[in-house]
């Protein structure tokens, strides 16, 4: 099995990594990290059974695979510090905003890339992994990247010039996911319902809608007329989320981010 080194163990990183050791694909004792914290990184390792280290350059020394998981105003500061000992090795980046020609054009052309990234429920095993089309991985590595991230959901590659908008929808969508079902929570908890079962209820009832739509590839349109009787209640809330303007507010919750990229 390779080893695998990542710079930065927050929270994504660490939910990769455990995804990457419960798969079996990966045994622990060859998964190296640093963090600047390193009180948390022991503990973290402890509970795991990676290698936690101390120092960046033995780090990158070590590692097969080098994956960049810090924040990305740091990764030009850590670039300069490991350039030399990034030679021949292949660099995988789940930085925001990171493409393949950034990192192209501050690494020797010796390192190879692929940027991918990835979303918060990784850390259930349910997460997006967006893959950037373009790399300089060996088909071997990019098979064997693929692979690995594919545990912790599904992967899917883009264009470069799609990341942002794949980014906007499965990077930034929890958030909005999680703001539909605190809305429809409290709208339990309203009429009685205890908010912890309120939280069951509405988490259940999303997560259940989304795989209905994934196993039947049907329209989301089809499946919610399937639950619209004529005259019934549903139809009518839905015409309240209308009235509401739910979709037009759904679509700028994605402009304001697509603008802020290109500003």
């Amino acid at each position: 099995m390779s080893t695998i080194g990542f710079i930065g163990m927050g929270n994504m990183a660490l939910a990769i990594a455990e995804g990457f050791i419960r798969s079996g694909k990966v045994r622990a004792e060859a998964i190296y990290a640093f963090a600047p914290n390193q009180d948390k990184l022991h503990k973290n390792a402890e509970r795991l059974g990676f290698q936690p280290v101390s120092d960046v350059t033995g780090l990158v020394r070590t590692a097969e695979y080098v994956i960049v998981a810090c924040k990305p105003y740091q990764i030009d500061e850590v670039l300069s510090s490991v350039r030399e000992e990034l030679w021949g090795k292949a660099v995988i980046s789940i930085a925001a905003g990171w493409t393949y020609e950034t990192y192209a054009a501050k690494l020797p052309s010796e390192v190879r890339i692929q940027c991918i990234m990835p979303n918060t429920p990784a850390m259930v095993g349910e997460g997006v992994m967006l893959f950037e089309e373009q790399h300089s991985l060996t088909k071997e590595e990019h098979d064997y990247i693929m692979e690995l991230f594919a545990t912790l959901g599904i992967v899917e590659e883009l264009p470069t010039r799609l990341m942002g908008i794949g980014g906007a929808i499965s990077g930034c969508g929890p958030a909005f996911m999680d703001l539909i079902m605190e809305a429809y929570a409290d709208a339990a908890v309203k009429y009685g319902i205890s908010r912890e079962t309120a939280y069951r209820l509405v988490s259940q009832t999303m997560l259940g809608s989304a795989k209905l739509q994934q196993v039947s590839g049907s329209h989301p349109g089809v499946l919610k007329d399937a639950v619209c009787s004529p005259a019934g209640t549903t139809i009518r809330g839905v015409e309240a989320l209308e009235h509401g303007g739910l979709r037009a507010a759904c679509m700028d919750s994605v402009n304001v981010i697509m603008d802020m990229k290109r500003g």
